[in-house]
């Protein structure tokens, strides 16, 4: 079949396609008119997508996610705002209501949750594309029912995503406070500690004490480097000494010894003098002889006496030397004592700026998460609250007949076709050789002439004949 035989079949079984067209149009008008209008509502409203939290002035990743957008529309069209919808219109206590759902159900359930679930199937969410505004629309039949329902998904939406940040927040609160009472113990039992130790070691001020301690011990370091030098010279002085006196220069410098050995030196000189002019029987020699034997004798004892000074003061420096010793060994004992209280101290010390660092931060976790359970800010505001339509959404009328405009003349041209199938006939010269396949010799163009009014004789007309 090519198109000039469709366009044929068509022109002869026309009123067959006209008729179901037009029959189609018409049902589509009529059940069109007898549907019930229907009103759709929209609210829109605006997600905050800056990542911002209002409150505290921090970022907020999770609303950058991908996946953001579609976790709101989510809890929009959850059963949760659709039940709290219902609470806030009070639609549950209509008795009218309550009769539908027992016809409906048959008690089964609750008319609570029956009637979000009715609300869920009339409510549609869509988010505008490329960007954060998210509309939600109800449809019903009377406007202001249809208005009211979307501005309550709307004003219960923002209601729930504020108590989707503030329950998880009061509950950290909660937990934090017993945190906080937890660190604050340690902090006591810490700070106990240290002030326990403190007393018993008598410690005011551990650094101030080391420093003065130290000090002290560098003095006996001094002391005993002087001490040493002193008596290693006083020990040779006193061995020079008590080994030769006479050449030692403690000896001979000694103001003693010295004016014994010139007071001896004039009493040998005198006595010299003497046995020159006198003999030494004589009275005057033999005293002053007696004499020198004397002053000799004064001058060992003097030399011995000054040996025994050197000795001493060379055991007298020893034992200097010893003290500061052991003065010294006994303030190192000190230092090092200090040293490992200042280290025992410091940890303590430490325990308690740990303590004391936890306590901080979890206080202040604790006074953030506590304004942010008793906040409600929300980053979801309203644009357009819904108004009562004019117009119904549905039945659209024109666009109905429309859509039945291209049924029906798909409809009648299949009906046609399928007509044209089961009564086939001959509608060109083409049709004899493709169906019936006959030779065709000639063909008569005849045209019945129009019918006039009252004539009701046989039409004639004129025949042409064209020969093959």
């Amino acid at each position: 079949m090519n198109f000039a035989q469709f366009l044929l079949i068509l022109n002869a079984r026309k009123k067959i396609a006209l008729l179901t067209l037009a029959v189609t149009v018409l049902a589509t008008v009529v059940v069109s008119l007898m549907l019930p209008k229907s009103y759709k509502a929209t609210s829109t409203i605006v997600l905050n997508s800056k990542g911002i939290d209002t409150l505290t002035g921090l970022a907020m990743p999770g609303t950058l996610m991908p996946g953001y957008m579609a976790t709101q529309i989510d809890i929009i069209s959850s059963k949760n705002v659709a039940q709290r919808v219902v609470e806030r219109l009070r639609l549950a206590e209509s008795p009218a209501v309550q009769a539908q759902f027992a016809e409906a159900t048959q008690g089964r359930g609750t008319v609570r949750d029956w009637l979000a679930d009715l609300l869920l199937r009339k409510l549609e969410v869509e988010p505008s594309r490329e960007s954060s505004v998210v509309g939600i629309s109800f449809q019903g039949s009377d406007p202001q029912f249809a208005a009211a329902v979307a501005n309550a998904f709307a004003e219960e939406y923002q209601r729930i995503s504020v108590q989707l940040k503030s329950d998880p927040m009061k509950k950290a609160s909660s937990y934090f406070v017993e945190q906080s009472k937890l660190l604050r113990d340690n902090l006591e039992v810490a700070q106990s500690r240290l002030s326990k130790y403190q007393q018993e070691h008598g410690i005011v001020s551990v650094d101030n004490r080391l420093d003065v301690e130290s000090a002290r011990l560098n003095d006996l370091s001094s002391q005993l480097v002087a001490a040493q030098t002193m008596a290693m010279e006083a020990r040779s002085r006193g061995s020079v000494a008590q080994g030769r006196g006479g050449e030692s220069p403690d000896v001979s410098n000694s103001p003693l010894v010295q004016n014994s050995r010139v007071t001896l030196a004039a009493a040998e000189s005198k006595l010299a003098e003497l046995g020159q002019r006198l003999s030494t029987n004589h009275p005057q020699y033999q005293s002053a002889r007696a004499e020198v034997e004397k002053l000799r004798s004064t001058l060992n004892a003097n030399l011995r006496l000054t040996q025994n000074s050197v000795g001493n003061n060379a055991s007298v420096l020893s034992q200097r030397e010893a003290e500061i010793r052991a003065a010294l060994d006994a303030q190192k004992t000190k230092v090092l004592e200090l040293n490992r209280t200042r280290d025992e101290m410091n940890v303590l010390v430490k325990d308690v700026e740990n303590a004391q660092r936890a306590f901080d931060m979890a206080a202040q976790r604790l006074s953030q998460t506590r304004i942010e359970g008793q906040a409600d800010q929300t980053d979801v505001a309203i644009l357009n609250p819904a108004v009562a339509p004019l117009e119904a959404a549905s039945p659209k009328v024109t666009l109905n007949v429309a859509l039945s405009v291209f049924l029906g003349t798909l409809l009648g041209i299949g009906l046609c076709m399928l007509a044209e199938m089961f009564d086939r006939r001959v509608r060109s010269e083409t049709d004899l050789t493709d169906v019936a396949e006959v030779p065709m010799l000639g063909a008569i163009n005849w045209t019945p002439p129009k019918r006039k009014r009252f004539n009701f004789g046989k039409p004639t007309g004129p025949r042409q004949l064209r020969l093959n």
